[in-house]
């Protein structure tokens, strides 16, 4: 979502994110200055249902009001339940909403509420954006008519370039939230099949989240405390990519993860659980990285240790990793998402 905004402001859009939290914090990702972000303060969890219902009557209300006063040519909302109430919050205002889906609605539950209305509400947006073509199948063929598949683009930062090896470390890296999705008890579980017979390796998992305990519990328990790092968020993923040898994502289920495509882009060899959806849809099996079958730790440990192994075939797929940036190039991607803004404007020069 930043990234479109910060393409769209530098060619002269007049372009207004809002974003549910209250403003305290500044964003993660840095913004262009054209940008006018809009913290609503509506964010927040109900204690009981009726104070759900309330909460979001409420949320409707002061996001139907921020979009009359900004008078927007579209609106494109992101994630399932924003996506809802951004459709409810347009009702009447004959502005075109696009909704954009970003994970596997399959394997990503929102309560059964929430289900019903998205189906409901997904037939009034002017499109629905996902970013596989396995995400477009779990949605009725009335909104599967009205859905466009637009993948992740793939960025670099200015002037970087493929990773340095003579930078690298012995180490595996991984980058995402520390929740069950990501899976990084089956990543530690694989790693610790494969510790002792290469004592020069280490595993080092970015990020942050609820399962920070458990998975610290499950790394002493290996004991592989000195081996395994969770060292928290980094505002640097390339630079931590770059100083690494392999990449691996673990995930039970994903949308479209950007750091596969990050680490690929930087020039690692990647590995990869044959997960719904996304992976399959980024990684050419054996020709730019390798994908394992879903949830297989066996297997995740044994393609690990074939690559800490073999130098030559992490430089064979290395030199054809780098080829995403030219399948998901930002101008190729922002291309699509231009022809769904023409089209629900209906005047392509506009």
């Amino acid at each position: 979502m930043s990234i479109m905004a910060n393409y769209w402001a530098a060619k002269g859009w007049a372009v207004r994110l809002f974003t549910f939290d209250d403003g305290r914090e500044a964003p993660f990702y840095a913004l262009h200055c054209r940008v006018a972000h809009v913290s609503l303060g509506i964010a927040g969890e109900s204690a009981n249902p009726m104070q759900g219902i309330i909460r979001n009557l409420g949320r409707i209300r002061t996001l139907r009001q921020a979009i009359q006063s900004s008078s927007p040519d579209a609106v494109i909302a992101f994630m399932d339940k924003t996506n809802v109430l951004a459709l409810l919050a347009a009702t009447g205002l004959k502005v075109p909403v696009v909704v954009s889906e970003r994970n596997d609605p399959r394997l990503h539950p929102i309560g059964t509420v929430w289900n019903w209305l998205r189906k409901w509400a997904y037939r009034r947006a002017f499109r629905l954006v996902v970013q596989t073509e396995s995400a477009k199948s779990c949605f009725p063929p009335a909104v599967q008519r009205r859905t466009v598949v637009i993948p992740n683009p793939v960025v670099l930062p200015p002037g970087n370039t493929t990773k340095n090896n003579q930078e690298a470390h012995k180490q595996i890296i991984s980058i995402g939230r520390l929740t069950p999705q990501k899976g990084f008890d089956m990543l530690i579980q694989a790693f610790a099949r494969v510790a002792s017979r290469h004592p020069d390796w280490s595993l080092v998992i970015w990020g942050e989240g609820d399962q920070r305990g458990p998975l610290e519990e499950l790394r002493d328990g290996f004991g592989l405390r000195d081996r395994v790092l969770l060292p928290g968020r980094t505002r640097d993923p390339h630079e931590k990519l770059r100083q690494s040898i392999l990449f691996v994502l673990s995930s039970r289920f994903e949308g479209f993860p950007n750091a596969l495509c990050e680490a690929m882009a930087c020039g690692l060899p990647v590995i990869s659980f044959d997960c719904p959806s996304g992976p399959r849809e980024i990684i050419r099996d054996n020709v730019d990285g390798v994908l394992v079958p879903e949830g297989d730790r066996e297997a995740l440990a044994s393609v690990m240790e074939r690559l800490i192994s073999d130098e030559n075939e992490r430089k064979r797929l290395s030199s054809r990793a780098v080829e995403v940036t030219e399948r998901f190039a930002l101008e190729k991607i922002m291309a699509k998402w231009e022809q769904v803004l023409h089209d629900a404007v209906g005047e392509p020069g506009r």
